[in-house]
This record gives C-alpha cells, structure tokens and sequence, in this order.
C-alpha cells in the first residue's frame, strides 16, 4: 500500500513504465500499482523484466512485461500491441528509460554521444508519440518523462544534459500542442538519488557521489527512490490533472546551489 495517497485512486488506468526493470522505474511501477493502476513496464533486458514483472506481482500489482527497445519503432508498436492485448489502451504513459556514463566532453566518441542521444531524447520522442496517438482519440491521458538535473550545465555529463534539455523543451512544447485533446504532459528531474542506476558508475565516481555530492546540496542529502515514485504519483493522480507543461524538480534544491557529479 502506498504510505501517503488513497487506496485505488488509479483504479482503471493502465500505465506503461519504460525503463521500469529494475530502480527508479521499477519503484515507480510498485507504487503506480499500489494505487490499483495495472502496470506494463519495458527494457531491453528480458531476464531484467522477467523478473521485475514477477516481484511486483508478488507485492500484488497487477502487472505484466515485455521487451522494449524505445530507439526501434517496430519494437515499441509490437510492445503496445502487447499492452493493449492484455491491459487495454494506455492512459498514463512514464518516460522513464534512459542511461549514460560519465565522462568529461572531450572523451566522449562520436557513438557513445549519438547512442546517449539516441536513447534519451529520440527514444523518449518515439515512445511519446507512439502512445499518444492513442490518448488524442480518445481526448484523455497523461505523459510524464523522468529527466535531469541539468539547470546549470551538467559537467562531466554533456550528453544526457543536452537530451534531458530537449526532453524539458518538448514536454513543454507538447503540453500546448495537446492540451485541447486534453493530454497532460509533465517531467520529473531527479536529483542525485540512491538507486541501482549508480551502480553502473566506476567505483571512484560513486565514492564521490556519496560523500562529496550531499555537501553540494541544501538538503545535505541524496534523494530516496520514493521521493521520484510520490512525485509521479502526485501528478498521475487526479491531484495533477490542473498542471500541465512543468517539471517538478525532486532534488534537495541541488538545482539551485551545487554541482551535478564532480568532474
């Protein structure tokens, strides 16, 4: 049950979380469930959601997964196809997929920025526009891209800053475009949060990440998966339906003082 919202007030929708194998999307996903929503999450790792899939259904989310390559339109329409056949058409969709690694600007190779571009803004796009369609013809949903603390520049992270920028333009962009079909279109920037997405980091970088990045940050602290998963709560609910084209950033107020890694 989830600690703070009503029982079942996402009973009837069906949501899709990209991403949602394992961390941030997948707790995401638990709580989106345990607000009586039915869950479909997406990867590019079957044994990632395989298992995911299963330990929400054990937590009692009604949920189901599938293999997702959001840079590959023929993977995402196959993906929705699936959806619908088991859940029925998308009402709130979280753009949650994304990855990166850390690097200063001049070592970054021209593949390794196209595959950051790749995933982050053009997939987040593809996946949007897929499950839209949808939403405008039956002039309701809800779209919510899971982004970056990037305000300031994003030292040591080029890449994803620039893709996240473009996701918060087009989330706005979208918000306006859409808001006569009645489509809310929303972003979520996390701050530095403790989830599994650090392990993927060397082990000097998550050092520095634990012990030099809470001094940076107002709240003196890393963020918790929750603090994401209540925030797209909060705007999945009925609770968001009046905010449309904005990005909440959950980030200890990191966005107005510190730095985003040490470089």
């Amino acid at each position: 049950m989830s600690q703070i919202f009503a029982p079942n007030i996402l009973k009837n929708e069906t949501v899709i979380v990209t991403g949602g194998g394992s961390g941030i999307g997948e707790r995401i996903a638990e709580e989106l469930g345990s607000l009586g929503a039915k869950i479909a999450i997406g990867s590019r790792k079957p044994e990632r959601i395989a298992a995911a899939t299963e330990r929400l259904r054990e937590r009692g989310v009604d949920a189901v997964g599938a293999t997702l390559d959001i840079r590959n339109e023929e993977s995402i329409e196959a993906f929705l196809a699936f959806v619908a056949s088991k859940m029925g058409p998308t009402s709130i969709l979280i753009n949650n997929a994304g990855g990166q690694f850390p690097s200063p600007a001049e070592g970054i190779s021209p593949k390794g920025w196209r595959a950051v571009i790749d995933t982050n803004l053009n997939g987040t796009w593809l996946m949007t526009q897929a499950v839209a369609k949808g939403m405008l013809k039956r002039k309701q949903g809800k779209i919510i891209n899971i982004v970056a603390n990037m305000w300031r520049g994003f030292p040591g992270m080029v890449h994803t800053g620039a893709a996240r920028a473009g996701v918060v333009n087009m989330t706005k962009t979208l918000s306006l475009e859409w808001a006569k079909s009645g489509l809310r279109v929303n972003a979520i920037a996390p701050g530095v949060i403790r989830s599994s997405g650090l392990e993927t980091y060397p082990e000097a970088v998550r050092a520095a990440i634990e012990t030099e990045v809470p001094k940076q940050i107002p709240l003196k602290t890393l963020g918790d998966m929750n603090d994401v998963a209540w925030a797209v709560a909060f705007l999945a609910s009925p609770a968001g339906n009046y905010v449309t084209g904005e990005t909440f950033r959950v980030d200890g107020g990191q966005s107005l003082w510190g730095m985003s890694f040490p470089v």
